[in-house]
């Protein structure tokens, strides 16, 4: 047993990586695990950054840096998607 918070990352190997969800989420009471999607490892290192970064103001800066790139780039590429042309467009 232990007292640290556990992050569970299922990964994509029998049953397209359903088996391994479900083992991580059916924890008996008193044994939580934080889980993230199939091979969502990205995730899971960024969920412990945000644990971590409750004790640490360096760390939340950092932190809101790299959320914030990441909303630039989603726009971005949003943008880019948007300037795409077909002859068929539907949209």
């Amino acid at each position: 047993m232990t007292t640290v918070p556990v992050i569970g990352v299922p990964i994509n190997s029998t049953l397209d990586g359903m088996d391994a969800l479900l083992a991580i989420v059916q924890m008996p009471p008193g044994i939580p695990v934080a889980t993230v999607g199939i091979n969502g490892a990205l995730n899971a290192g960024i969920l412990a950054v945000q644990m971590l970064a409750v004790g640490d103001e360096a760390l939340q800066t950092k932190l809101a840096q790299y959320k914030e790139d990441l909303k630039k780039k989603i726009v971005k590429a949003n943008e880019d998607l948007a300037k795409v042309s077909f002859k068929y467009k539907t949209n």
